[in-house]
């Protein structure tokens, strides 16, 4: 029999093998089930007693002596309900306590640098943002590849979109051979604007800006990675660069 369901409902390995013994066994006094079970007796009315609790075993008492028999085997979705009701309360629970965890995670002491690995890696780095930005904060890019794979694209639209609904300002400076057509699509999100970089570097690498964080990407390749970097001081000066070249693309 495959118990496989029976652990991912929560019961125990030692849970498992009591409850199976017992179903075979029928009311019995705690010798049979050791044996049939298995289990040590160190252990055995531990676990009778949690499975009393979730409602899978019962017993009487006989001359002083219990006799323990499970519970018909549909209680079993009984518990798997109660679980789920528990759980769903318990995600509650924890939902009201993110906006302090949060709270504590920013007054500690951050760590100056992290590394995020492979696509996966660039999106959590990219919502990162949003822990972060506020209505009328700016994010800003250079550096932008003219060509990106299409999942990177459909990515990148449900961002832009996010942004847009969130009322953060966008600016973007991509390689100066971007499309036409890209920075068209681009610039049609509200409170964003795409250009082209002044002068033609091909690099691998693109950096983007926000708040006090600067992210290094270099997305090419089988494994992607970006470079994270907190720090106000290196966040405004690789933003001065950004300011310097987006004077320079409006000046042409």
């Amino acid at each position: 029999m495959d118990i496989s369901p029976l652990k991912e409902a929560g019961l125990t390995n030692g849970e498992i093998k009591v409850y199976l013994a017992l179903l075979e066994i029928g009311s019995s006094t705690i010798g049979p089930i050791l044996d049939k079970s298995g289990i040590t007796k160190s252990m055995i009315y531990r676990i009778l007693e949690k499975l009393i609790k979730k409602g899978l075993v019962s017993y009487i008492t006989k001359e002083k002596t219990k006799h323990y028999q499970a519970n018909q085997p549909n209680k079993l979705l009984d518990y798997v309900d109660q679980r789920e009701n528990e759980l769903k309360q318990n995600r509650n629970k924890i939902q009201d306590m993110i906006p302090q965890l949060i709270l504590k995670q920013q007054t500690a002491k951050k760590s100056e640098a992290n590394i995020y690995e492979g696509f996966k890696g660039l999106m959590t780095a990219y919502e990162n943002r949003y822990l972060k930005l506020k209505a009328g904060d700016e994010v800003v890019l250079y550096g932008l590849p003219s060509e990106q794979p299409g999942f990177h694209h459909s990515f990148w639209k449900q961002n832009h979109q996010k942004l847009a609904k969130l009322k953060i300002k966008c600016r973007m400076l991509y390689h100066p051979d971007v499309t036409d057509k890209t920075l068209k699509d681009r610039n049609s999100y509200k409170y964003c604007e795409a250009g082209r970089m002044p002068f033609n570097i091909d690099s691998p690498s693109w950096v983007m800006v926000y708040k006090d964080v600067t992210l290094i990407a270099i997305p090419q390749g089988d494994k992607p990675f970006a470079f994270e970097i907190i720090s106000q001081e290196t966040a405004d000066s690789f933003r001065n660069y950004f300011e310097w070249f987006w004077k320079k693309y409006k000046a042409k």
